[in-house]
């Protein structure tokens, strides 16, 4: 094997990246804070925390659920067929204004 060849560079680099998988896959099963790429622990989140997220998520979903309501009353209004036949005769009085002139 050559030592200084580039596999056994990307060997040491596989197998020091698999460890450090490992390690946070063991420590999140077990409940311990988390290591994160530059040796920082990451607490996991309390309960509290997961409470305001969830509240947050809900607040979120109904905001968006307003939004497409919201949207579908607003393409509802433009593709009704009324609407455009408005535009075409605005469009008409614009040209009669603009012969006008």
């Amino acid at each position: 094997m050559n030592w200084a060849g580039p596999e056994f560079v990307l060997a040491i680099i596989a197998i020091s990246t698999g460890g450090w998988v490992i390690n946070n896959w063991i420590r999140a099963r077990h409940g311990y804070a988390l290591e994160d790429e530059w040796g920082g622990k990451t607490d996991r989140a309390d309960d509290q925390a997961m409470a305001r997220l969830r509240d947050e998520n809900a607040l979120l979903r109904q905001q968006l659920d307003a939004t497409h309501q919201r949207l579908t009353n607003v393409e509802a209004i433009v593709t009704d067929r009324g609407f455009a036949v408005a535009n075409q005769i605005d469009a008409l009085r614009h040209q009669d204004d603009r012969r006008a002139q």
